[in-house]
């Protein structure tokens, strides 16, 4: 699974954010409003339309085809989405002891807390 790019981003953010599917047309209009990086430049629907192009072949986006406009909207959850990337990060290590540590040992006090707990309550 590859990383996004900042337009990705963006409208992934929207699609994890809504409770419901948007159109292409409803993405731009929130990212036009946005004071995200893709704000401050005028996106056209075929740029969005491309971009979701994309998504959709990586597996983050389903189109629903019963409506017109078409309708998107996230496959899984940021979290899951995230969960993804650190797996296959970790799963491309030649030492996943060392990254592991690394990774624990660069941890705020309070994420160690809370992955201290998070593994007690796997007991």
């Amino acid at each position: 699974m590859a990383s996004l790019g900042d337009l990705e981003r963006s409208i992934m953010d929207l699609l994890w954010s809504s409770p419901e599917p948007l159109t292409a047309t409803g993405l731009r209009d929130q990212l036009a409003d946005s004071p995200d990086a893709a704000a401050g430049r005028e996106l056209a629907v075929t740029t969005v339309l491309t971009v979701l192009s994309r998504l959709e072949k990586k597996g983050l986006v389903a189109r629903s085809r019963t409506s017109r406009p078409h309708q998107y909207r996230a496959v899984s959850s940021r979290e899951a989405h995230t969960v993804s990337l650190m797996n296959e990060v970790l799963g491309q290590a030649a030492d996943r002891d060392a990254v592991l540590s690394r990774f624990v040992g660069s941890m705020s006090e309070e994420d160690a807390t809370l992955l201290r707990e998070i593994l007690r309550g796997r007991d």
